[in-house]
């Protein structure tokens, strides 16, 4: 009997038992797909593997897909799927030689972006556009576009940037209000620049609502690895979905792992009114006003035990109008106890232009309660705003 009838027959034999042991040849098919085989194989080596290959044909595709699913974890898809539509922004600026005392143009900074429309508009962080006089945008496929800047809003850290394309890969937004603490986490985007364009790191939401310096928003607590050149990158959730733009890390010596980001619900209504209108309306109040840390920085002592004090009124504003006076103390908005300039800020930001809400005051020791109808707040009362705040 020849080898190869021999072999055949112990093929046929073995292949009854193949429920349980996978198959006489599912060893031989593996070596075949996963180690190279040399060019100087027998002929009978040759002739084995051509009549063991149609008896594990099925087990080898279930091998395969399984090796295939362990690899192709959340991960990979959610880097598969979100990583095309990651780009670079770089803010070139204007700025004066040394030598020649001539307007030269420099490299000011590079950040991310994210493309959540396919005809070309882009999320980014306000912090990775400013002061620029040219933004090129660089795409996962090596091709550059210069970008204009179609709104900006310095409060929540948004802009939103358009460039002259079409069909481009896009991601999709989620919804932030069902993130939960713990929930695991990828953060796509450019640390340090093109050169590690798209780097995708890994972590979970350590904290929601949380509140920095840098921002007048609730931010996202994520531990996953942000690093500069991220700041306007995506973090995504497993399913695919961008919940949050990248914005900030804390750089301390003995810190690592506490990095935020702006959850995409106040990212998608801030993006709409630039679209809109290229800037973001908010309702003001129309005073100046201390809580005692706030009162200190400015050289003054302020002596409360609760509320905010009013120091100055603005001519025509919502608190004009109401009867505000300075001295006055604010100490409720809406119904909710205010004792930091802060509180009385997100409370009132928390409302719409032209809504009507009602705020209790003290003033000398008597407590009334006012209606005041909140009106746009004008760009100079916002900076002003913020250097009281």
């Amino acid at each position: 009997m020849t080898k190869k009838k021999l072999t055949k027959l112990i093929c046929a034999a073995v292949a009854s038992a193949s429920l349980i042991f996978g198959g006489c040849s599912q060893s031989a098919e593996t070596e075949t797909e996963t180690v190279p085989v040399e060019e100087n194989k027998s002929a009978a080596t040759a002739e084995v593997t051509e009549d063991v290959v149609p008896v594990a044909a099925g087990n080898t595709a279930s091998a395969a897909k399984a090796r295939s699913g362990v690899r192709n974890t959340p991960v990979v898809q959610v880097a598969r799927e979100v990583g095309p539509a990651i780009v670079g922004i770089t803010n070139k600026a204007v700025a004066q030689d040394f030598f020649t005392n001539r307007q030269v143009e420099v490299e000011r900074g590079f950040g991310s972006g994210v493309i959540f429309r396919n005809d070309g508009y882009i999320v980014t962080n306000n912090h990775v556009i400013a002061g620029a006089n040219e933004l090129i945008v660089s795409l996962e496929d090596g091709s550059s576009y210069s970008g204009t800047l179609v709104g900006t809003d310095e409060m929540t850290d948004i802009a939103v940037v358009k460039i002259d394309a079409k069909n481009l890969p896009s991601a999709r937004f989620g919804n932030s209000d069902e993130i939960m603490v713990g929930e695991p986490v990828v953060a796509i985007g450019n640390p340090m620049g093109l050169a590690l364009h798209g780097s995708v790191t890994v972590g979970v939401i350590s904290a929601i609502d949380r509140s920095i310096s840098l921002n007048d928003v609730s931010l996202l607590q994520t531990d996953a690895a942000i690093s500069p050149g991220n700041s306007g990158g995506a973090l995504v959730n497993y399913e695919g979905e961008v919940i949050g733009i990248n914005n900030a890390k804390v750089a301390r010596e003995g810190v690592e792992g506490i990095a935020f980001s702006i959850p995409i619900n106040t990212v998608k209504d801030v993006v709409n009114e630039l679209m809109e209108k290229g800037y973001v309306a908010r309702p003001y109040l129309g005073v100046t006003i201390f809580d005692p840390p706030t009162a200190a920085r400015y050289g003054y002592q302020l002596n409360i035990k609760r509320g905010v004090y009013v120091f100055q009124v603005a001519i025509n504003s919502p608190a004009d109008r109401a009867g505000f006076q300075r001295g006055d103390i604010i100490l409720s908005v809406d119904g909710k106890e205010v004792n930091t300039v802060a509180e009385v800020r997100s409370n009132i930001v928390a409302h719409k232009v032209g809504a009507t809400i009602k705020v209790a005051f003290d003033r000398n020791g008597t407590e009334q309660t006012v209606d005041v109808i909140l009106q746009e707040m004008p760009h100079d009362e916002y900076e002003s705003q913020r250097r009281a705040g």
